[in-house]
């Protein structure tokens, strides 16, 4: 099992990430997405595509950092299409609960 947890509340516990380049992909409808905040901020990665960031709020608070997703990626990273991963204020743990 692994989960995300910003400021010490559990998001999205999974069993059923994707690793990819060490980041763990939550899949679509983990639900994540009720504490991501909208923006407009992105970055190109060369071989994954176009990754959209979002702040990750949690009762009311909004981080600066939380997380991404490649909404339309290229054709190599296709299996992480609407995934969201995290970083900075949202910690991701393995817990080594149930199976992978």
């Amino acid at each position: 099992m692994v989960e995300a947890v910003p400021r010490g509340r559990v998001i999205a516990p999974r069993d059923d990430t994707v690793v990819v380049e060490g980041n763990q992909y939550f899949p679509p409808g983990s639900g994540d997405e009720q504490y991501l905040q909208a923006s407009r901020t992105k970055s190109s990665c060369p071989w994954q595509g176009v990754a959209f960031y979002d702040p990750v709020q949690v009762d009311r608070s909004v981080g600066r950092t939380g997380a991404w997703t490649y909404r339309h990626p290229s054709p190599l990273a296709r299996r992480i299409r609407n995934h969201v991963a995290f970083w900075g204020d949202v910690t991701v743990q393995d817990t080594g609960a149930g199976t992978r």
